[in-house]
């Protein structure tokens, strides 16, 4: 991916164009590395978004609307404070930099107007979102840097903002394109190579797009050119200069896999993937939007759901070890009668064992052939004692399998039940949806309750209609489940969960109607689609009439037991659930 300080300086003329006019209305921090920037003037609304993300730093206008939390960071609330309703004054780039200063009239608390800066530096893993004020000073930042972090370049409230260091290359929007052809070919590098050696603010992908431009796509050295390659990179390197200094409109390129997915983009037409499918987008804010957007929505709930994901693997953990050291008591415990028997035969030869024996051979009674038997004594206690403390660790074994065999069926129902809240949280794809995952944990003890909880907010179960007319509902997470199956579902309507697979509950509505096989079909693909086993094959799904599925009293969420049930073998198909969907 390309976004160098080519792609970026087309960008800031794309944001000049549509800012103009216009004041800030609302500031949202959707996460930590995100902030949206509400823009109101007289075209009307723009959503500029920023990421500072490692992966997929951006600056765009977008019609996506990420979630928000319920209450506002520290830092979003000193924004809205100090950026809120400010003018849009310019958007600055010095040079080809990776770096976008947004320039602001803002009214301080004394009524003066001061002029404020963002600046959204999008340097991969470097990247960040700096508020400064009138003097040049930080106000704050979407990530501190302390000086044991950067001696260098601290970025905390109140010290001096210092632009990132610029690298001692050239930049071809401030030399001549002969200077740089020149010191291109005095590299002796393959021609890519000597491009990222000599130039700023070109990306390799930008300096590939050159190579292929002007040698076919061979990598030769930038010395070994004759007249016409010289020429040709003069050609492209001065159309290069032009996009970037905006003498001539840039492109928005979007180039696709094979799958369909996004593989790259640019401001020029990429001329190195060949005839691979690729499209001009309308502005390089859709470019982005549609290039990052799917991995930020993955990359967005994968945060929020981290540290419930930490609780649940942290538990299901502590409980597997749990049973496995229970197994291996169980294991011990099973050689409990092999001690009555030494207990009754040292009673039943008492007189005949000295004291201070260390053992003894007696005749074993509980043999059929009345073999001979060595058993283990005590020196310090007498044979009786010795008698004793064989019953002691005889009842004792006894006792412990009895109450082995109750813990671990509490444990292995905690474990289900752990993998079914991790099952629902690998679907869940709204922050509503962790919400109440995140309540249930917490009515659980696996959380500690929030000093101000926000009460979750209720979900509907996802809705699908089948080809035959039937709605099918689909549980979002086991409070939901239990939802769906004890209060939603009527007797006749039929239940489907996928057997012994942890996953969602699913309802076919039958409104006194007898649904076709291809209904009941359609809902086990959607319940083997929406459990553990949605990227196996047959999966088997089990089906009943909701009257003969019940919640035993005191069971923890979504668990239920059944009867009088049939069982259907299908493969998941996300396909079909796209097709069936409702809105």
């Amino acid at each position: 991916m390309a976004l160098d300080g080519l792609f970026l300086s087309c960008l800031k003329r794309e944001l000049e164009e549509k800012l103009r006019d216009s004041r800030i209305d609302k500031i949202f921090q959707p996460s930590r590395e995100e902030l949206i920037f509400l823009f109101r003037g007289r075209e009307g609304q723009h959503r500029l978004y920023l990421s500072v993300r490692a992966a997929s730093p951006r600056l765009n206008f977008t019609e996506t609307r990420p979630e928000n939390p319920a209450q506002p960071p520290m830092l979003c609330m000193l924004l809205r404070r100090r950026l809120g309703g400010g003018r849009f004054v310019a958007v600055r780039q010095d040079g080809l930099e990776r770096a976008l200063y947004l320039d602001f009239d803002c009214v301080n608390e004394l009524g003066d107007v001061v002029r404020m800066t963002f600046a959204a530096e999008l340097m991969g893993k470097y990247s960040n979102g700096i508020l400064i004020d009138q003097n040049g000073r930080v106000v704050d930042a979407m990530k501190r840097v302390d000086l044991e972090m950067s001696p260098v370049r601290p970025i905390l409230p109140g010290v001096t903002y210092a632009a990132p260091p610029a690298l001692d290359r050239l930049d071809i929007t401030r030399v001549s394109v002969d200077e740089v052809v020149f010191a291109v070919q005095k590299t002796g590098k393959p021609l890519t190579d000597a491009l990222l050696d000599v130039t700023c603010g070109l990306s390799p992908l930008t300096c590939r797009e050159i190579t292929a431009r002007v040698t076919g796509g061979e990598d030769i050295a930038a010395d070994c050119l004759d007249d016409a390659g010289v020429s040709r990179l003069t050609d492209t390197l001065t159309k290069i200069r032009a996009i970037a200094l905006g003498e001539t409109p840039g492109r928005p390129w979007l180039v696709y896999r094979e799958d369909g997915r996004p593989l790259n983009f640019a401001p020029l037409p990429l001329l190195q993937y060949g005839p691979q499918k690729s499209r001009e987008m309308e502005s390089y804010s859709a470019l982005l939007d549609a290039f990052y957007a799917e991995r930020e929505q993955v990359e967005r709930l994968k945060q929020r759901a981290a540290d419930l994901h930490r609780v649940l693997t942290t538990n299901l953990e502590r409980v597997q070890r749990k049973l496995n050291a229970q197994r291996e008591d169980l294991r011990r415990s099973e050689n409990r009668e092999q001690d009555r028997i030494f207990a009754d035969l040292i009673q039943a030869s008492v007189g005949m064992i000295p004291r201070g024996a260390d053992k003894a051979t007696l005749m074993n009674y509980y043999d059929p052939d009345c073999a001979e038997i060595e058993i283990p004594l005590d020196p310090a206690l007498s044979a009786a004692a010795n008698a004793q403390k064989y019953y002691k660790q005889y009842r004792k074994a006894q006792t412990a399998q009895r109450v082995l065999v109750e813990q671990m069926e509490k444990g292995e129902k905690e474990r289900e039940y752990l993998e079914t809240v991790l099952d629902a949280l690998s679907r869940a794809t709204t922050t509503a949806e962790m919400d109440v995952i995140r309540q249930e944990l917490t009515d659980g003890g696996y959380l500690r309750a929030m000093k101000k909880p926000v009460k979750p907010t209720a979900l509907k179960p996802k809705t699908f209609v089948s080809d035959d007319g039937f709605t099918i509902l689909v549980g979002r997470n086991n409070v939901e489940n239990d939802r769906l199956t004890t209060k939603i579902a009527r007797g006749n309507d039929i239940w489907m969960h996928t057997k012994n697979i942890p996953g969602s509950h699913v309802i076919v509505l039958t409104e006194g109607k007898t649904p076709p096989d291809s209904t009941l079909e359609q809902a086990a693909i959607l319940a083997a689609l929406h459990s553990k086993a949605a990227d196996s094959k047959q999966v088997p799904v089990d089906y009943a009439m909701v009257r003969h599925v019940h919640k035993p009293a005191g069971a923890k969420p979504g668990f239920v037991i059944y009867e009088q049930n049939r069982t259907a073998y299908v493969d998941p198909d996300s396909a079909l659930a796209e097709r069936l969907k409702q809105e």
